[in-house]
């Protein structure tokens, strides 16, 4: 896939980061913060271009990915807060209570063209998925709310499983019963986000597929 991106370079003290976003916005793709269950809501193409960006993130590991979700049109469903989305690698130490510094910097970006491997996103989300279950596994999603913004933290081998439950979605989401009249349709949910310690209900972000509206302009494939 051809990722449209706009790149920046700010700095914060001694430090430069480079950080992307998408060069057109998700419109129709939103985020509402898990207080425990969040939601990922989009169309094919806010699906489809975010496992594109995870794709990206997975082998990015010296950059942030910011999607500015809390531009796109409000949606007509959910509940909780609507946030931004930002991937970064766990080894790059971002923390999330610099972000707004940072998000302020973000001024006079750059255009960039990137083109993901879907070959080897497929490859290494089948080397997460064969580790997974093992008792040792500890490759999981890190993540944080703050600042109207969701971190997603994690290794290659995990944004690539994120991104291909995020391709699946999109391509199989019209296929569902009853999006043509504007219904979602829940597809599948982040995979192992790290859950904290003393039990409670488990952390999950639900991803569901949504045509966007007018409904009218939406045919099922096939049909």
């Amino acid at each position: 896939m051809q990722l449209m991106l706009r790149q920046f370079r700010p700095r914060t003290g001694p430090h430069e980061h480079r950080v992307v976003q998408p060069r057109r916005p998700l419109r129709h793709t939103s985020l509402r913060a898990p207080h425990p269950i969040g939601m990922l809501l989009g169309d094919h193409d806010g699906l489809n271009r975010l496992a594109g960006l995870l794709s990206f993130a997975a082998y990015s590991r010296h950059t942030i990915v910011h999607v500015p979700l809390r531009d796109s049109l409000p949606p007509d469903e959910g509940v909780g807060e609507l946030v931004d989305l930002v991937l970064a690698h766990h080894t790059l130490g971002l923390r999330p209570s610099k972000w707004p510094e940072m998000r302020r910097k973000l001024v006079n970006g750059t255009p960039l063209t990137a083109r993901t491997d879907e070959a080897r996103t497929t490859r290494d989300a089948t080397s997460w998925r064969e580790r997974c279950e093992r008792a040792d596994n500890r490759d999981e999603l890190r993540h944080a709310t703050h600042a109207r913004t969701f971190f997603l933290f994690g290794s290659r081998d995990v944004f690539a499983e994120t991104a291909t439950s995020l391709a699946h979605a999109a391509g199989w989401g019209p296929h569902q019963k009853g999006v043509a009249k504007g219904h979602s349709a829940l597809m599948t949910a982040l995979p192992t986000l790290v859950q904290a310690p003393g039990g409670g209900h488990p952390v999950e972000v639900l991803v569901c597929f949504k045509p966007y509206p007018p409904y009218a302009h939406f045919r099922r494939p096939g049909r």
